[in-house]
């Protein structure tokens, strides 16, 4: 049982080193937007944007480890309108949806195509090797189920990480592999192919030469193929271990390729990479895995993204992980109901299945915190309600500003609702919470469960003003119908008093709106999806650790090439115990991250030598081939 501490007394930032496995330490005080995701680990992220919507599919590593291997049992899916603030719908699809399946839920996609969502995923038979399934849904959230009864794709290619891609002509293909890149093209159903399976030619002029004389290229696995303007870019995971990401482009969907370079080199915790890229809003979002998280490594990884500019000749530029990830592509409305689980980064919380549907925010003590970036409040909030399940009296939410122990907006003390299955809404008042600004709840005395908040008030974008609009120095209007109510702020207040320049027609307007009291935003504000109940690159199949392993410890670093010793990147963290039993040792819905502090131990500062990271790619070969046709 670990002792919980909570991690706030430490700053969450991270500093990543480079490094063959890489190394964090505990820097400044400072709050991270990367890992996205905290209150469990995910990885082999996989983009999908529909109907304004950024959706994230992820495997999910569960906390216990089965044989010293990739122990991964769902998949998990989250959502976001903004890219920094990320609701989690729960899992979508298990392995067990799959009778054919013995286990092993890695690397992923998901895409629509005619009112249907199809995510495809590979399984391993229960007679040995991998074979590649597809679920469908009618929601980007699931649930998902089998559509076939039997898999999509068997091949020798070493049946892994599918990406799938529909063309300008609607003709879809469907690539994967480790060691080797396969495709096929499916039919207009996407749940059948037509021709045989085609395996990509592998040269270092198509995918880069590989620094070892294992293969001749740099292709290990984990390939995401999209076009962009005239060029299809097929993104993979490279080698040798530990793993970097490369790229190649071609003029045709089925090639030839050719080898563009690097995206990210070798660093970040994880002997894996697994890449996702996407469009959204107008920024290019590349996201991939790291081992970042309190505990995390080669077989707890955590999901992070980072934007970056195409060139002008289409290259994608070489990308350094960071704890700052990408900007906010957005305002959240803080009057709609939020979910709960809707952060930008969370201490100490988990997330598991509500009981009056979606996802809740639970295991909440005292200390814990969500914090929610870019919240306009507009021209103010006047309360706050927030629908809880309180076990017994005692416990708050303190709302602060900018900072944990920034400016206090409100405290609600929360009444008993008896268990923590009688859910009531409660309210508070709130002051002073008027602009844009990070949110944070901070929970003192724990004990209780919450399920949404919601402020309400005159920064309402759905309330509309009472007053005239003031003319163009200043002056109050004549009393009439009130200004437009805008996503940032409500609409002008009554006329028919002179007021400053700058300010709406008899009242003041927040400093995003302008004098009309009643402006466009620069951009509008969409409200948080609501919440429903979702590749290693487990996505690579690799292999149990080749035996104990250490950080490098603060301020310490290795160059991504260099050819001596291995490092784990296993922080000075643990993870809290799992809430529940599991499925074969790991079948959790508890937080396998919780962010816990605990001093390294001695032991655990062996170094591991490069052969070792060999070990793990001869067994992880042996792996995928086992059972393979």
């Amino acid at each position: 049982m670990f002792r919980k501490e909570r991690l706030e007394r430490f700053p969450l930032a991270v500093a990543f080193t480079s490094g063959l496995l890489g190394a964090w330490a505990i820097p400044s005080l400072a709050w991270a937007d990367n890992p996205i995701v905290q209150t469990r680990y995910t990885a082999d992220p996989a983009p999908l944007v529909h109907d304004g919507t950024l959706y994230l599919y992820t495997t999910h590593d569960e906390d216990q480890l089965v044989n010293d291997f990739f122990t991964m049992n769902d998949w998990r899916v989250y959502s976001s309108t903004d890219v920094v603030n990320w609701t989690d719908h729960g899992s979508p699809l298990h392995y067990r949806q799959f009778s054919w399946a013995g286990g092993d839920a890695w690397a992923g996609q998901v895409i629509y195509r005619g009112g249907t969502f199809y995510f495809y995923v590979p399984l391993r038979r229960p007679n040995g090797g991998n074979a590649i399934g597809v679920a469908t849904s009618d929601s980007p959230t699931g649930p998902f189920e089998d559509a076939l009864g039997e898999p999509l794709v068997t091949s020798n290619c070493g049946d892994i990480d599918p990406t799938v891609f529909i063309d300008d002509d609607d003709q879809a293909y469907l690539y994967w592999g480790n060691p080797n890149l396969c495709y096929v093209r499916l039919n207009e159903d996407m749940v059948s192919y037509q021709g045989d399976v085609v395996r990509v030619p592998l040269s270092p002029d198509s995918f880069g030469a590989r620094r070892d004389d294992e293969r001749p290229t740099s292709y290990e696995e984990g390939p995401w193929f999209f076009k962009r303007q005239d060029l299809y870019y097929m993104v993979f995971a490279a080698g040798p271990i530990s793993e970097h990401i490369g790229y190649s482009t071609s003029t045709s969907p089925t090639g030839p390729w050719s080898y563009r370079g690097v995206v990210m080199p070798t660093e970040g915790g994880s002997f894996t990479n697994h890449p996702g890229v996407v469009d959204y809003k107008g920024k290019s979002l590349f996201f991939y895995h790291n081992g970042a998280l309190p505990g995390g490594g080669g077989f707890h990884r955590s999901v992070s993204v980072e934007e970056f500019a195409y060139g002008a000749d289409g290259t994608i530029p070489q990308m350094k992980m960071s704890t700052q990830g990408a900007g906010a592509v957005d305002v959240l409305n803080p009057f709609v109901r939020t979910e709960a689980e809707t952060m930008a980064w969370g201490v100490g919380v988990e997330t598991e299945v509500c009981s009056e549907g979606g996802m809740q925010v639970t295991d909440i003590d005292d200390g814990d915190s969500i914090k929610v970036e870019e919240v306009e409040f507009g021209i103010g909030a006047d309360s706050f309600e927030l629908r809880v399940a309180v076990v017994s009296a005692g416990a708050s939410v303190e709302l602060h500003l900018d900072a944990l122990d920034g400016p206090t907006v409100g405290t609600c003390a929360l009444q008993s609702s008896g268990n923590d299955e009688t859910w009531t809404t409660q309210s508070c008042e709130v002051s002073d919470a008027t602009g844009k600004h990070d949110l944070f709840l901070v929970f003192r005395g724990g004990g209780f469960d919450f399920n949404w908040w919601q402020f309400t008030g005159p920064g309402d974008p759905g309330v509309v003003g009472a007053g005239g609009a003031p003319n163009p120095v200043g002056e109050g209007g004549a009393s009439g119908a009130g200004g437009s109510a805008t996503s940032l702020g409500a609409g002008g207040k009554a006329g028919g008093q002179s007021q400053p320049v700058g300010t709406s027609s008899g009242g003041n307007v927040s400093p995003s709106v302008d004098a009309s009291g009643g402006s466009e935003p620069t951009s509008p504000v969409q409200p948080m999806p609501p919440a429903s109940t979702t590749s290693p690159t487990g996505s690579a199949a690799p292999a149990p650790s080749p035996g104990p392993v250490a950080p490098l410890g603060p301020g310490a670093s290795s160059t991504s090439d260099a050819p001596g010793a291995v490092a784990n990147p296993a922080a000075p963290f643990a993870t809290s115990a799992p809430e529940s039993g599991s499925d074969a040792g790991a079948d959790s819905e508890g937080c396998g991250c919780r962010l816990v502090w605990h001093a390294p131990r001695a032991s655990t500062l062996a170094a591991v030598t490069l052969l070792g990271a060999l070990a793990l790619l001869r067994r992880r070969r042996r792996f995928l081939s086992a059972g393979t046709p």
